[in-house]
């Protein structure tokens, strides 16, 4: 391995293969990685921007150069922020400007709600300026309407601090009789009554907009229906529909409809013939069932959007038995579970036709079985007091923005999550289940060491990216509904109680099968690769201990895992990594296929429910969320380990509990076979003939000393078996000498030798 610094590309690759294969970054982009690594080049604010959103409750990532080509460019991306989770409040609280920091880039640190909204004019200057601009915004409108030969039917008078005296004067449905559209959005009319008495002198009316005035905050469901009453040509109402929509609302969403066409009021023709695409989406409708909204009124519509409205009124048979109708959709969004149903595939099975549901392909919906399609859901948005410290509403929200890693090094007892917050362009990263983007965690080493390791995020472009486009990740970029993608999606996402219920209907399904006893696994036995011509079996490790240890002379190291006869790394070697590094099947690798379903916990949920794992009492109180002893199960014991020595150990715990511990080790060696045995039933292909590893088993005893498993870890830690000499409690005594332990382990697995081995 390498130990000095890296000078060159050369350096940089040997250094690191083993990282830019799992990190999954592009071979092309290598270089331009090296080079912004050796020059700590952060150029991401020539590219992009980032933007409030949700009412500045979220922030996104929009593209600001005109195009951006698929795997073209690398960014760095730094950490503003880096942990272990003990120690998340104290640095908040002790550095100066974190908190500050956190607060801005989770967007936790603004109000909620505005003052502006009641707060009067400073002067009567500024009435008359504002009374001016009015004026002349409306003889403009008169003028172009002249001009064209038409009269004024759309009118948008926004922000311009209108208040309820300056409406009356402003006398509107003299000066424009005809008008169709109205909006007042963002100024200061506060009285109903004034309001309405106003637009019901509209006899033409279709729509109003008055969002962002203070007489919406206690009466807008009132105003609706009087205005209605007295305009019955009303269809929208801030941006919703009104139980009078028709032709009308439905030709604005269809883009027939806008201050350039604002429509007219004889149609010889039927115009919505022509609409192929219609967003309903967030209209409040809350029946669809209208004499404009038919296949008859619109025979051409082609896309559908159906999104968030709540259409309590209608049956989900008598829904799509509606939609069935439109013999030309083939693209439809609606909410899944919603008014529709709760199962993709009971839409799909009654709306044939259809190409697209929520924007996925019917032929990829079908393949993998979906009821559910987890797109456009609404995000978790953090919530804070007023006298909440800012400590306090970072610690609230930060679950949503977190991302870890995990060191391991000699210097370690045992392994630790590092947990780590993107700067603000990084962290503005919002999720897609379709995304242009993808970002990954990459250690740099200058110095070709773990100890000189400086970590950023790598982002790059997955798809082909046009300017004003938002940048998005997959926040479970690789995690499938196999590995219960929908459930996960609640720690980001509102999702309903049955969104992801069948799946995990199937997924309890395959823990618990309805089967008999299971079979059982004849033992296999591994044969020695000792060489004939008496040549070293050469041996590829990032592991420091291996390369210290391991000793005997049946074994030679070597950087090039291409050379290797052995892999042993702490690197999962999937498929992309092989290819990426040159290493082929034939070589023997300390990992076994499908070994997932032992080292990932969510698989081991049968055997791990039968023991609530913490140190401290399990709680939901947010101020335990950092504490590591109480959320989490594997433990670093530094600062509370009370070392004692194996047999000391087995002697003083027979003594105190009357037990033999022979009796227990047996319950363990039976519950350890047991798993892997299981294991190797569910997925056969498990049994590889060129895998060799070893696993860590952490075992925890009941007040009845039977075994529970609480874990089983990849390439575990094991700095304890080679730093501490023992004598074996189980067999002849033996002292067992540390520093051997790998040469121990090698020779078990790699020369069929039995020295200190106990067969299960």
């Amino acid at each position: 391995m390498a130990s000095e610094r890296i000078k060159d590309f050369e350096d940089f690759v040997k250094v690191h293969g083993l990282l830019l294969a799992a990190s999954g970054i592009p071979p092309s982009l290598h270089h331009q990685l090296f080079l912004k690594l050796s020059s700590e080049t952060f150029d991401s604010g020539n590219f992009f921007q980032v933007e409030p959103c949700e009412d500045g409750r979220q922030r996104r990532l929009v593209l600001t150069s005109d195009f951006m080509e698929k795997e073209s460019q690398l960014f760095l991306i730094d950490h503003a922020w880096t942990f272990r989770l003990s120690d998340a409040r104290k640095q908040l609280q002790d550095i100066p400007g974190l908190a500050q920091r956190m607060a801005s880039l989770m967007c936790v640190d603004i109000d909620l709600t505005s003052d502006t909204e009641d707060v009067d004019l400073e002067s009567n200057g500024s009435v008359e300026n504002s009374n001016k601009n009015v004026i002349e915004i409306l003889e403009r409108e008169i003028r172009q309407a002249q001009e064209k030969g038409d009269a004024v039917m759309w009118l948008e008078l926004e922000e311009l601090d209108i208040d309820d005296a300056m409406l009356l004067s402003l006398d509107l449905s003299v000066k424009f009789p005809n008008l169709l559209a109205l909006s007042l959005c963002g100024n200061r009319l506060q009285d109903s009554s004034t309001v309405i008495q106003e637009v019901k002198k509209f006899k033409n009316l279709r729509a109003l907009w008055l969002n962002d005035n203070p007489v919406l905050k206690n009466c807008s469901g009132q105003m609706e229906d009087a205005i209605l009453q007295g305009v019955p040509s009303f269809e929208i109402y801030n941006s919703c529909f009104t139980s009078n929509f028709g032709e009308w609302a439905l030709g604005f969403c269809g883009g027939l409809y806008g201050k350039e066409k604002p429509g007219c009021f004889h149609n010889s023709t039927n115009p919505l013939e022509t609409v192929t695409s219609l967003d309903l989406s967030n209209r409040g409708i809350h029946n669809l069932f209208n004499k404009a909204f038919s296949a008859t009124e619109m025979p051409t519509l082609s896309y559908l959007n159906l999104r968030g409205n709540p259409l309590e009124q209608n049956s989900a048979e008598d829904l799509l038995k509606l939609l069935k109708g439109f013999s030309c959709l083939q693209q439809l969004e609606v909410d899944i579970p919603g008014p529709l149903g709760g199962s993709a595939l009971q839409i799909l099975e009654s709306l044939p036709n259809l190409s697209l549901l929520n924007d996925v392909e019917v032929l990829k919906i079908l393949e993998t079985g979906k009821h559910v399609i987890d797109s456009k859901l609404q995000p978790h948005l953090p919530e804070w007091k007023s006298d909440e410290p800012l400590a306090d509403r970072v610690i609230s929200a930060m679950w949503l923005f977190l991302m870890t890693y995990r060191l391991a090094d000699e210097e370690k007892i045992d392994e630790t999550s590092v947990w780590y917050v993107m700067d603000e362009l990084g962290s503005a990263l919002r999720h897609s289940d379709k995304p242009n983007f993808r970002v990954s965690p990459f250690l740099f080493m200058p110095e070709g060491k773990l100890a000189s390791a400086v970590s950023f995020s790598i982002l790059w472009p997955t798809q082909n990216i046009h300017k004003g486009d938002e940048c998005a990740r997959d926040f479970l970029f690789g995690i499938g509904e196999d590995k219960q993608r929908s459930a996960r999606l609640t720690a980001w996402f509102h999702t309903p109680k049955n969104y992801f219920i069948k799946e995990c209907e199937k997924y309890w399904e395959q823990l618990f099968p309805r089967t008999s006893a299971s079979p059982c696994i004849e033992s296999s036995k591994s044969r020695s690769l000792l060489r004939s011509d008496g040549h070293a079996l050469r041996v590829y490790t990032d592991i420091p201990q291996v390369e210290e240890l391991l000793t005997r002379p049946e074994f030679a190291l070597t950087n090039d895992p291409k050379d290797a006869d052995i892999i042993w790394t702490s690197t999962q070697m999937d498929d992309d990594v092989k290819k990426a590094t040159g290493v082929t099947d034939d070589q023997y690798i300390n990992q076994f296929p499908f070994e997932a379903c032992l080292v990932m916990k969510h698989h081991l949920a049968e055997t791990v429910q039968k023991a609530r794992l913490a140190n401290n009492a399990y709680s939901l109180d947010k101020r335990s969320f950092f504490e590591y002893e109480t959320h989490f199960t594997v433990m670093n014991y530094i600062g509370k380990l009370n070392h004692m020595n194996t047999p000391d150990f087995v002697m003083e715990f027979e003594k105190e509990h009357q037990v033999r511990w022979i009796d227990i080790h047996h319950r363990v060696q039976t519950m350890i076979r047991t798993v892997f045995e299981a294991a190797a039933i569910v997925h056969p292909g498990m049994h590889g003939s060129t895998s060799r590893a070893i696993y860590g088993v952490d075992v925890m005893l009941d007040c009845s000393f039977q075994p529970k498993l609480l874990e089983v870890t990849y390439c575990p830690d094991c700095t304890r078996a080679c730093k501490y000499d023992t004598k074996a409690v189980v067999g002849n005594g033996d002292i067992i000498k540390g520093q051997d332990f790998y040469n121990h382990v090698f020779g078990c697995l790699f020369l069929n030798e039995t020295t200190h081995v106990t067969p299960l």
